[in-house]
């Protein structure tokens, strides 16, 4: 028995050996001889100083007896870079159901919170940040109303660790089109279904109100509402504009259904996904609606649209005026932000604009500007080091910092690959 414990361990121990990743490191630390794309205020070549969470100071020839000197000559800093919707954290392989906690039973789940269901350990996490990705915003999916999505900074060992500043309401807004190619159902089944979805949305929403309204005069009173509903209560904040509803939409039709809505209400909202926010970029900026688009790698969304119009999407929507960030709508995938980000780039909406959608507009969209999103002094530091543009896919990344933390920058496959790369010869 005891020489059966002493093989189990001695595997353990392996396997843990095999899979060890090395810890972040605590600063303060001096980041030296770079050029630095501040993002919001152009490029600036000198040294950028970390302490504690933040950037202490920029500028040229800094000095700091108890900093980490890391020379980045002839290298580049970034801001950390903020995708706008993803499953990362709630998903960790997307064909296994097992590894899915995203969606829950139920048109209306606005309760349930994305932020408790995120994995720290998810594998997918150092994959994404290594990339130069560093905060995402998570969220559900499903029904009408499928729960509150959640911003994270990918470093922590609780969820509540990762938590970045910001939550909104998902609204799912009923669709006059096709789900997919797979979509078999007739046009008159197709309205219907988005006739009967539509009277769900505005039956819900009426008994949110009211709820609300009893809210406030129960709390004006000095008491509580008698009857609490967690459904009802957790789109209080919504309505008092005390929380953005994040509504995804994708039709043309749809989209203007969507503003006509957010006007009605007098609610603070973006509209997400919005892949034919091109067509009606005008009424985008008329009513002054930021937009989270994406994917940008994805075909068209119309038989007859050009092959490129997901990919010329987000650049329309920024040359019209729109405030636009850019998601990926990945899992595995999120790495690959910077390259949506490229080809909106080359499509249309310029190498400047394309980064700052996903930095500084992010930021901008989730109220948390003065804390994400570029290069300043005071603001959280997560940021990179890359030795070219990080919309390339030959540039490497070199060092990585998330809330002053600097991450290893290793992951599953880099494991992987050290471990292949050199194999010991074998006959089997």
């Amino acid at each position: 028995m005891k020489n059966l414990l002493f093989i189990i361990a001695s595997c353990l121990s392996i396997v843990a050996h095999a899979q060890m990743v090395e810890k972040a490191q605590k600063g303060p630390f001096l980041l030296t001889n770079a050029t630095i794309h501040t993002i919001t205020n152009g490029l600036v070549e000198g040294d950028v100083l970390i302490e504690g969470d933040r950037i202490k100071q920029i500028g040229k020839n800094l000095s700091s007896d108890q900093a980490t000197i890391i020379d980045c000559t002839g290298k580049h800093i970034y801001p950390g870079m903020i995708d706008g919707g993803t499953k990362l954290g709630l998903s960790e392989i997307s064909a296994v159901s097992l590894t899915n906690d995203y969606n829950e039973l139920g048109d209306f789940t606005p309760h349930m919170e994305a932020l408790t269901a995120v994995n720290p350990n998810s594998v997918n996490i150092p994959v994404t940040r290594t990339n130069g990705v560093t905060t995402v915003l998570t969220k559900p999916s499903g029904g009408l109303f499928p729960g509150r999505a959640a911003l994270i900074d990918l470093f922590g060992y609780t969820p509540q660790s990762m938590y970045a500043g910001f939550k909104g309401q998902i609204l799912q807004y009923p669709s006059t089109g096709r789900r997919g190619r797979w979509d078999r159902r007739k046009d008159d089944e197709i309205k219907k279904d988005a006739e009967k979805a539509q009277k769900k949305l505005n039956d819900f929403w009426n008994k949110c109100k009211t709820y609300a309204a009893i809210d406030s005069a129960s709390a004006a009173n000095g008491g509580s509402i008698e009857q609490y509903n967690p459904q009802l209560q957790a789109m209080t904040n919504v309505l008092r504009n005390e929380e953005k509803l994040m509504i995804r939409v994708n039709k043309k039709e749809d989209i203007l259904s969507a503003i006509k809505f957010i006007n009605e209400q007098s609610i603070d909202a973006v509209l997400v996904g919005v892949v034919e926010g091109w067509r009606v970029a005008d009424s985008l900026v008329k009513y002054n609606i930021p937009v989270i688009t994406g994917p940008i790698l994805a075909l068209p969304s119309r038989d007859s649209d050009r092959y490129d119009a997901a990919y010329t999407n987000a650049g329309k929507l920024h040359k019209a005026g729109v405030l636009v960030a850019i998601q990926t709508n990945e899992n595995e995938n999120v790495r690959n932000l910077p390259f949506n980000a490229a080809f909106a780039a080359n499509y249309g909406m310029g190498v400047d604009a394309a980064m700052e959608a996903i930095t500084i507009n992010a930021a901008k969209i989730f109220g948390l500007e003065d804390e994400l999103g570029s290069i300043e002094e005071g603001k959280r530091a997560n940021l990179f080091v890359s030795d070219g543009d990080p919309f390339e896919t030959k540039t490497q990344i070199s060092h990585l910092f998330i809330a002053g933390f600097k991450i290893p920058m290793e992951n599953r496959h880099t494991l992987l690959n050290d471990e292949f790369l050199e194999r010991f010869p074998s006959n089997h």
